[in-house]
């Protein structure tokens, strides 16, 4: 089997020689970085994750720094959601646009202070794009990609592991909300998020060298609650609707064909460069938009390329994540359908690599 190439334009992470000691089987290249897919396998991965507690390298997730005076000003210039109320020690997710109104990036707005902010990104070059407009709108903010590798603490005994480690205070904190917790003398923002629907946090390890003694201390308080390596899961990713930038959505969509308007205020989020073509998408209304969508028969293979979506012998849409869920006995999946056939309940056909399935629109997610 063919094998990627190392070199240092993909990099590793502080918690790389944690990963590997624990066993990783598989990894994709996100934001040039190594961001681990499965251990034992899959399903046993999505077992594990809903019955215990799982510690994800997502140090791939990499931050946007904006620090300055015009840094509020910036990020409310990259996303229509209105961020006006937003205080420090919340986090916001937002999607963030072009001047069309397409989507470049799906990413978690960490404000630290009224002049600092990090944008907790997907798979993108959206450092570039944030540099651009600093620079072309002549604010006065620096733009950067600071030493912040987040690590994900998910599953149902994440209050319990982290209580062991930081201290009981880490259950206090709300979602989407973070706080301060010390470790070995560094201070270290810890929010309750992250990429499942099982709960718990990710923590922002500034400073790549407390990455394997952090790592090291979770697995050693956590023996008894089952800790495990672990990785985002695609089964439970699309039975949450947990959205894959660059897979399930492009800049060619708008945040309301990815069922994302609720996070745009348009008419209130003023100096939005992409306003004035969302504004527009808003009053007429999206022709598509991503469904759940249930597909018959038995586990089909996961996509690495988007099946097309047919109804009347006519193309309308497209599916692009796939998995067998063991929970629901049901192939789930990820699609973006014509607003023809988008009602729950609506009968379509999918072009599987093993051939035409009979599938159902949903009304929503699975969990």
């Amino acid at each position: 089997m063919a094998q990627i190439s190392l070199s240092r334009r993909l990099r590793r992470t502080p918690f790389s020689d944690g990963v590997e000691a624990a066993g990783v089987k598989g990894y994709t290249v996100y934001n040039r970085m190594l961001l681990p897919t499965v251990f034992e396998s899959v399903e046993a991965d999505y077992r594990h994750l809903k019955s215990h507690v799982q510690v994800w390298d997502v140090s791939c997730e990499r931050q946007v720094e904006l620090r300055g005076p015009d840094a509020a000003r910036l990020m409310q210039m990259l996303t229509p959601r209105d961020l006006r109320g937003m205080l420090p020690g919340q986090c916001f997710y937002v999607p963030i646009v072009d001047e069309t109104g397409g989507m470049l990036n799906d990413p978690v707005a960490v404000k630290l202070s009224e002049d600092r902010w990090w944008i907790s990104i997907a798979d993108s070059d959206l450092l570039l794009w944030v540099k651009g407009i600093a620079n072309g709108y002549r604010l006065d903010v620096l733009v950067d990609e600071p030493d912040v590798s987040p690590l994900a603490i998910q599953g149902p005994k994440a209050d319990d592991l982290l209580a062991r480690v930081f201290g009981d205070r880490v259950r206090d904190v709300r979602f989407f909300k973070f706080d301060k917790f010390e470790f070995e003398g560094r201070e270290l923002a810890i929010a309750r998020s992250g990429y499942s629907k099982q709960g718990g946090f990710e923590i922002y390890v500034e400073g790549s060298d407390i990455g394997m003694p952090l790592w090291n201390a979770l697995f050693a308080a956590g023996e008894d609650l089952h800790v495990r390596a672990g990785c985002p899961n695609l089964i439970e990713r699309i039975e949450g609707g947990l959205l894959s930038y660059g897979n399930d959505m492009t800049d060619d969509n708008t945040p309301h064909e990815c069922g994302l308007g609720k996070f745009c205020n348009t008419h209130t989020a003023i100096g939005c460069i992409g306003r004035d073509a969302l504004l527009r998408v808003a009053k007429e209304g999206p022709v598509q938009q991503i469904r759940p969508i249930s597909i018959d028969g038995d586990a089909v293979p996961p996509c690495d390329r988007p099946w097309s979506v047919v109804a009347g012998g006519k193309r309308i849409g497209q599916i692009t994540s796939t998995a067998w869920s063991p929970d629901f006995n049901t192939n789930v999946s990820i699609g973006m359908v014509k607003l023809s056939h988008w009602e729950p309940g609506t009968r379509i056909e999918v072009e599987t690599p093993d051939g035409m399935r009979g599938a159902t629109v949903r009304d929503k997610f699975w969990i």
